[in-house]
């Protein structure tokens, strides 16, 4: 059994990577509708449509240009997500997000982050690089 550290995580806007990453998640959820009827013993259900939203937080880089300054809230992007790394072989998500949201956080004594939310639209791929 394969595990991994987070050391070779990285996502990319397309093929630009985005600079100073330091999480990443994706959450991916099917809705379902109940298919009981009035014989059943047990409550039967049915899958419906996939969904995928994910979160993407970094340490502040206002010249990340086809990066972070590239995820304004409202824009669609293609993104690629790779848990374990780019190189051959390695697995990894893709799919058409919009920014649903984006924030920046400023402490007395951290280092200045920032946090973009998105929606991926039309289902998301897992494949290897």
């Amino acid at each position: 059994m394969a595990t991994h550290t987070g050391l070779a995580g990285t996502v990319k806007i397309g093929a630009n990577a985005i600079s100073e990453i330091v999480s990443f998640s994706v959450d991916e959820t099917n809705d379902t509708v109940e298919a009981t009827n009035l014989t059943s013993t047990a409550k039967v259900y049915k899958a419906l449509r996939k969904d995928a939203t994910g979160t993407i937080e970094c340490h502040w880089d206002e010249t990340d240009t086809n990066g972070q300054e590239a995820l304004d809230v409202g824009s669609e992007v293609t993104l690629n997500l790779y848990p374990e790394g780019s190189d051959s072989g390695d697995s990894y998500y893709t799919g058409t997000a919009i920014i649903t949201g984006a924030s920046v956080s400023v402490t007395l004594d951290g280092i200045i982050s920032r946090t973009f939310n998105v929606q991926f639209t039309g289902g998301l791929t897992h494949s290897t690089v």
